[in-house]
């Protein structure tokens, strides 16, 4: 080998031992503070009884570990032309939608909310398995669900980050399963128009995240469980809320890319948002879909918080006439 090759070879493996270097200290080091907590999320929670929760199931399933969940039956109807299968929002479980399980449930339309995993009673609190275990997931509690409701038709309905999963489901093989798909306050992604700047709720890791996109792409997954995000939860209710998602977890819990999902969505769609939501611009939905979908309804609740769309009774009338297809 001549000196010009030795010095080429010597460039090269200095710039290998750099690159990998960099990526090791992106894993290592490039994480965040965690948020401070939003008060205002909890809030609507305090004047909630929950004295009447329904105890907790499980789901066994075919890949893993059971689902958790919970059932609203209807009442009085006993033989429900609807059904709503609900899921919760990020860092949150099935019990976080009881109030909103009541409220349906008293018009007559049962509610089955799993703990997503990752959540509540499911898995392991902050993480999934592999890439896909959601979908596996709901694929079996649509199932179970289908079984119990032989001839009801399912309304898939998801608030904010469960929205957004609740859009992706919606635009797969599995969405045909349901005849609408309902979405409160959902989170349509961080680059998108509905977004407030200023409601730092989630504090990504980016350089972590970089690293393991660029892992991704060369087919790397053996960091694909660390904590990715940071979530602003109330530090004294742990034993309920999840603060951190891993790599899987946060890129499962949503949509990847929502304007595809509303584009291939195998279902009628619908939002219902609150006036004074404090992470989304309310007024902003409408404009983001109608660009790529129009038509789809959206109703604005006026005088609403983000969480209080879920636990204020003034919500109820919106949600029900969204889910029975009258919104």
């Amino acid at each position: 080998m001549n000196r010009a090759s030795k010095i080429a070879l010597i460039v090269v493996c200095v710039l290998v031992v750099a690159i990998v270097a960099a990526l090791g200290g992106m894993l290592a080091f490039g994480t965040s503070e965690q948020p401070q907590m939003l008060a205002s999320l909890g809030a609507p929670f305090r004047t909630v009884n929950f004295s009447d929760l329904p105890q907790p199931q499980k789901l066994p399933t075919s890949h893993g570990s059971p689902i958790a969940y919970r059932v609203w039956p209807a009442n009085p109807a006993p033989d429900a032309d609807l059904v709503v299968i609900m899921i919760h929002g990020s860092s949150a479980q099935s019990a976080s939608i009881h109030p909103l399980g009541k409220a349906l449930s008293a018009d007559g339309i049962p509610v089955y909310a799993p703990d997503i995993r990752g959540h509540g009673g499911t898995g392991t609190r902050g993480d999934i398995d592999y890439a896909g275990e959601l979908d596996d997931d709901m694929a079996d509690f649509v199932a179970a669900v289908r079984a119990k409701q032989p001839n009801a038709k399912l309304v898939l309905m998801g608030f904010s980050s469960g929205g957004g999963y609740a859009l992706h489901v919606a635009a797969t093989p599995l969405g045909k399963m349901f005849v609408r798909t309902v979405m409160l306050s959902p989170f349509l992604g961080p680059f998108v128009q509905t977004v407030r700047p200023d409601g730092e709720y989630a504090k990504p890791f980016i350089p972590r995240i970089l690293a393991l996109l660029l892992f991704d792409r060369v087919g790397i997954h053996a960091f694909d469980h660390l904590t990715t995000l940071l979530l602003a939860i109330d530090p004294a209710r742990t034993d309920i809320l999840v603060g951190h998602y891993s790599w899987l977890l946060m890129r499962a819990f949503g949509t990847r890319d929502y304007a595809a999902d509303v584009r291939n969505a195998q279902t009628p769609l619908a939002v219902v948002a609150g006036e004074k939501d404090e992470l989304f611009f309310a007024d902003k939905f409408a404009p983001a879909l109608d660009a790529i979908k129009p038509g789809v309804p959206v109703t604005i609740v006026p005088g609403l918080s983000h969480t209080g769309l879920t636990v204020d009774p003034s919500a109820v009338p919106a949600i029900i006439a969204a889910v029975r297809g009258a919104g």
